[in-house]
């Protein structure tokens, strides 16, 4: 039995700033944003909404919908680059909020890619019986180090979380193949000073190329090809960038998840927001075989072939 996903929740912000906000904010403009960049609107937490208020609420739905109680939990996973404090980590926080008193608990910093890490850690602990559950939650306050000044980076994040419990799944299902990957000597291209600061052209060329890759990569360690997939849940970074991974894998426009117009890009929680809203529209159904595939700074970057079901 492989370890899959058995449970999902996400937490977004009420309040919304569209592209119409930020014209009237910095030189810009909603026809250029969503010509570059395919986002409409995003989501931002008030000042008293930081990040590990978001993780709990995804955190107590997810839990909900494994049907499981906090104390069974035995890890806690928390990707994020953007936490309430240096320390304690948000993961201990959470424990504590949860009451998941018997959980070892850390965090994950991957930026973008850092759900992608947290599962594939995650997964290690399941498969190797040490854990039963283990809960990983990919969340970021990205508005409070975002230079809203910088008309680059400014129209790009958004807030959020999302969350995953890990557990054993039925003969078939779960995680098949990954792949995690790094490139430190890019570093330099994707990183926070005071700001969030991004050499736009030199990542976009990054995540084109790797994105593509990754996917075709896990396909092939899971002895898999382009034609059995039946989901792409990119990181939900920029479209176009979105739209080469689709490209790579010969995938008809249905079979991506595209969150991005609404939700702008949430780094960590991006994927597992997107998740969650696609299998609760129905666009992912028991048996799918889904391709995860993220990319941050770090450089960072990591891909997930499952094949979707408790």
């Amino acid at each position: 039995m492989n370890a899959g996903i058995i449970g999902i929740g996400r937490c977004l912000p009420d309040d919304k700033l569209t592209n119409f906000d930020l014209e009237k904010r910095m030189d810009t403009s909603d026809e250029w944003i969503r010509t570059m960049t395919g986002i409409q609107e995003r989501r931002i937490a008030k000042d008293e909404q930081d990040t590990s208020d978001m993780a709990f609420n995804a955190a107590q739905k997810a839990i909900e919908d494994a049907g499981i109680d906090p104390s069974e939990i035995g890890m806690i996973l928390v990707a994020t680059v953007t936490p309430d404090q240096p320390f304690p980590s948000m993961a201990c926080m959470l424990q504590e909020k949860l009451g998941a008193r018997n959980a070892a608990s850390m965090d994950v910093s991957a930026a973008c890619a850092g759900f992608m890490y947290g599962v594939v850690t995650g997964k290690q602990f399941i498969d190797s019986d040490v854990y039963k559950y283990v809960l990983v939650v990919g969340v970021e306050k990205l508005s409070k180090i975002t230079n809203w000044e910088d008309r680059n980076t400014a129209v790009l994040f958004g807030d959020g979380a999302g969350a995953a419990v890990l557990g054993k799944v039925s003969e078939g299902r779960g995680i098949l193949s990954f792949e995690l990957g790094s490139d430190g000597s890019g570093g330099k291209h994707l990183y926070q000073d005071e700001h969030l600061v991004m050499n736009g052209r030199e990542v976009f060329k990054f995540a084109v190329r790797q994105m593509g890759e990754t996917a075709i990569n896990v396909l092939e360690k899971a002895g898999l090809t382009k034609e059995d997939v039946d989901f792409l849940i990119p990181h939900q970074a920029n479209i176009r960038i979105m739209e080469a991974s689709r490209m790579r894998l010969e995938l008809p426009v249905e079979k991506m998840s595209k969150t991005i117009h609404k939700y702008g890009n949430t780094s960590a929680a991006s994927i597992p927001i997107s998740l969650v809203e696609d299998v609760e529209e129905g666009r992912i159904k028991d048996d799918d075989l889904i391709v995860m595939v993220g990319f941050g700074g770090g450089l960072t970057w990591g891909g997930i072939a499952m094949r979707w079901g408790k």
